[in-house]
């Protein structure tokens, strides 16, 4: 993997970068859509493609290991050519799904014992079947496997939750560097920063995780409950530390409003579920505000769901007619709720790409976060 800055704004630390893997290049900043399972939920791979013009995706090595096995996916050459899929591609390590199984997982020096969601039977993550996993798969880009902490926490344990997830990713390094891609193309691995939202752990993480010298890196453990200004506040720490020659990802961000502040601090890559699982509730992000397509005052307005979208259906279809559809829990709701949200997302970060390389970023930026404030 290669990365390329291209541009910066002049009034904040936003940037324009390209990167480049072995199934193609991804502008920069950019939204990834979290294809879970091997699937963008209620979005066909053309629409990927061809309307929401995705350049990367994600998928998850918790649920991908589950099912549909590791096994199958080799069998296929791998996830991309299992799904159809013939751009970029990242897995996350599992490590936030262990973090969610609270009441399922058993964390020791050695890696994380957990219970499948599914059925109940018992798994064992090590730094290194992780990275083994992540292999298997086929993803460009790799996740380090890490504990991700709750918010809030002590800070004895973030301490040394973050200690843990450092000798963890030596293994992960050691594995990954000792073992080759099996499906034909070249892998990247992203170390991961933590110490939830205390200083002093964030800048001694930024610094520990900048030695490993990899070819990206990102920042976990932030939108998980802590507030936007705490979420900020570590972003711009950790951003004055790691290289600027290599992309950072800010894992699981989130909201129009995060992703654009955080890109005006210096991050390059996102993903969230957000947009698609609001989607499937009704909620719609459009260039002139936030809307609850369930409200009353949509149930006779025949006027388009958004003119300025990106997508053809936004175009077409009436807000009375979107609501209709989610009203009654007709499939065909989420489907245009959804393709009109990532249309959205993926709008957002190519016009922030836009105005960072003509230098108005800032001013654009923070007209379009007061836009995303109004309800509609």
């Amino acid at each position: 993997m290669k990365f390329h800055l291209k541009n910066t704004d002049p009034n904040s630390s936003a940037r324009a970068g390209l990167i480049e893997t072995g199934h193609g290049e991804i502008e920069t900043p950019i939204f990834m859509p979290v294809g879970t399972v091997g699937a963008v939920r209620a979005i066909h791979q053309h629409e990927l493609t061809d309307t929401i013009q995705a350049q990367i995706i994600l998928g998850n090595t918790y649920h991908l290991y589950l099912r549909p096995g590791t096994e199958i996916l080799k069998k296929a050459g791998g996830l991309h050519k299992f799904i159809g899929w013939n751009r970029p591609m990242l897995t996350d390590s599992g490590g936030y799904q262990v973090y969610s199984l609270s009441n399922q997982r058993k964390i020791k020096e050695e890696g994380v014992t957990f219970k499948s969601h599914i059925d109940g039977s018992k798994h064992f993550f090590s730094p290194e079947k992780a990275m083994d996993i992540q292999r298997e798969i086929g993803a460009d880009i790799i996740m380090a496997f890490d504990e991700c902490t709750p918010y809030p926490c002590e800070y004895r344990y973030a301490k040394n939750s973050m200690e843990m997830t450092h000798r963890w990713l030596k293994r992960c390094c050691d594995q990954f560097d000792q073992t080759d891609g099996i499906h034909g193309y070249q892998q990247t691995l992203f170390p991961i920063v933590q110490g939830s939202t205390f200083t002093d752990l964030r800048k001694q993480s930024a610094e520990t995780i900048a030695s490993f010298e990899r070819e990206g890196n990102a920042i976990g453990g932030l939108s998980v409950g802590e507030p936007d200004e705490d979420m900020y506040g570590m972003t711009e720490l950790v951003c004055c530390i790691l290289p600027k020659e290599k992309p950072r990802y800010l894992m699981g961000v989130g909201t129009p409003m995060n992703i654009l502040e955080c890109i005006a601090l210096g991050i390059d890559m996102f993903d969230c579920v957000l947009p698609t699982r609001n989607a499937r509730h009704g909620m719609l992000y459009t260039s002139e505000g936030i809307i609850n397509i369930k409200n009353a005052k949509w149930k006779d307005d025949l006027s388009a769901i958004d003119e300025n979208s990106t997508s053809y259906t936004s175009r077409t279809h009436t807000k009375a007619y979107l609501r209709h559809l989610i009203y009654s829990k007709e499939y065909l709701g989420a489907q245009i709720a959804s393709l009109h949200n990532l249309c959205f997302f993926l709008w957002l970060v190519k016009e922030a790409r836009k105005h960072i390389i003509e230098g108005d970023f800032l001013n654009w930026k923070n007209q379009m976060v007061a836009q995303m404030k109004v309800r509609l």
